[in-house]
C-alpha cells in the first residue's frame, strides 16, 4: 500500500504560494512557516467567499428569482478574487518595496 502523502510536507502544500523572503530573509524558519500557513488559510477563506458567492448568485438568479441575491453573490465572488490575488502577491510586493527603499 502507497500512501499519498508520505513523502509530502506543509512546503509541498504551500510552496506555492510562499513569499519570495526578500526582506524578511532573517526570520527564522518557523516564523517563515507560520507565515505560509496563515496565507494559505486566507486564501482557502477567500476561495470559500467565492465559491459561497457564486452558489448565492446562482440559486439567487434561477431557482429563487432573486435579484438581490444574485447581486450580492456577484459581489461576493469579486471580492473572494480580490483577496485571492492581493494574498497570493503579498510576497511580490514586499519585496519589489523592499528592493525600491534599498
Amino acid at each position: 500500500m502507497i500512501l499519498a502523502a508520505e513523502k509530502g510536507d506543509i512546503t509541498t502544500i504551500i510552496g506555492g504560494i510562499a513569499p519570495n523572503w526578500g526582506p524578511f530573509g532573517s526570520l527564522g524558519n518557523e516564523a517563515r512557516v507560520m507565515i505560509e500557513v496563515v496565507m494559505a488559510i486566507a486564501i482557502l477563506i477567500c476561495l470559500g467567499i467565492a465559491i459561497w458567492g457564486a452558489a448565492k448568485q446562482r440559486i439567487g438568479a434561477t431557482a429563487l428569482r432573486d435579484t438581490f441575491s444574485a447581486e450580492q453573490g456577484k459581489g461576493l465572488i469579486v471580492a473572494g478574487l480580490t483577496g485571492v490575488f492581493i494574498i497570493g502577491s503579498l510576497g511580490t510586493l514586499f519585496t519589489i518595496v523592499y528592493g525600491m527603499a534599498v
